[in-house]
């Protein structure tokens, strides 16, 4: 059962701001829980484009959501193809988009998938199960100094080099397997005094490679961009996030959009090219209430940010932060 808890629905349907014939896309379908909240608000005309790479995700959503099975069109799909796919369904402009990332607790609490250290199982952690990169491939063949940035950039381990060396070691006469294989080879990697401090030892390397492997930075920067091209005037993207290297991303793209370019001193007035084609609605980011935490502990790294189209888009906005594949 694909039972997954909603982080700041209420939030992210406000921030949306529905339209009861508006045209709406969810990049991050998962349990369906925003969704459900978007199509409820939706009427004759409305639509919604349910998008999600998980295959079990997606057909967990269509049972949860088949009674709005006529506003809503399922797309089985990463979100870096998000122009391909409403152009696919002859779409030009929107009037939201929200992303929900990171995993989802399902992926989380199901063993196989291979994205938890407390789970034994085989390494995996592919989002879309029909990809071939996985942590498997990455922890048994990447050269050491692909492991070391790997670690470091997506997983901010400051003992990155150490756990490579450690790996490194280990897979000369034996193959990595499983995920409490890699977890012991990190806590020995680790010096004993900072394994007793800061979560588990295992954390940040596994983050690490789940990005990796399925390169959700770039594809979230590339998503993002699409996003502000394909939302109409007026229109919104709402961003849940869950660590700082994509709230990064998001944040800063955000500011870019909503700041004017550099004006010429001494025009009577801004020039149209010059104005900025976003306006900043969450200076600061919204965050879960206590009582959310108390119902969803995972909820507190979330972070809800949301942006409202203003202007016509320029790519002289377009925010590059370099994320790619090691």
């Amino acid at each position: 059962m694909f039972d997954h808890y909603s982080v700041l629905k209420e939030e992210t349907l406000k921030g949306l701001a529905v339209k009861p014939n508006g045209t709406y896309v969810d990049c991050t379908v998962g349990g369906g829980g925003h969704s459900e909240r978007i199509a409820a608000e939706l009427e004759t005309g409305g639509k919604l484009l349910a998008f999600d790479q998980d295959l079990d995700a997606l057909e967990a959503a269509k049972l949860r959501l088949q009674p709005y099975s006529d506003h809503i069109t399922f797309i089985h799909s990463n979100f870096r193809n998000l122009e391909t796919e409403l152009a696919r369904h002859e779409i030009e402009t929107v009037d939201g988009i929200l992303f929900d990332l990171g995993v989802s607790s399902p992926q989380l609490d199901r063993g196989e998938r291979g994205f938890s250290y407390q789970q034994d199982a085989k390494l995996d952690m592919r989002m879309n199960a029909n990809q071939q990169l996985d942590a498997h491939e990455i922890v048994n063949t990447w050269p050491y100094n692909d492991l070391v940035k790997t670690f470091f950039t997506y997983g901010e381990e400051k003992f990155s080099k150490q756990i490579a060396r450690k790996i490194e070691a280990y897979r000369k006469t034996t193959q990595i397997d499983t995920t409490h294989q890699l977890t012991e080879i990190i806590k020995e990697a680790i010096p004993a005094p900072a394994r007793r401090k800061g979560g588990h030892p295992a954390k940040r390397i596994f983050q690490a490679l789940r990005i990796a492997v399925n390169d959700e930075l770039a594809a979230f920067n590339d998503a993002l961009h699409q996003a502000a091209r394909s939302v109409g005037l007026n229109g919104r993207i709402a961003v849940i996030t869950f660590h700082s290297l994509e709230d990064r991303i998001c944040k800063q793209a955000f500011k870019k959009w909503s700041s004017m370019k550099p004006v010429p001193r001494n025009l009577p007035v801004i020039p149209t090219d010059h104005q900025a084609p976003f306006n900043l609605l969450t200076k600061k980011p919204i965050v879960p209430s206590e009582d959310e935490l108390d119902l969803n502990r995972r909820s507190r790294s979330a972070k809800l940010r949301i942006v409202e189209k203003i202007g016509s888009w320029n790519d002289e906005f377009t925010y590059r932060e370099g994320w790619k594949k090691s």
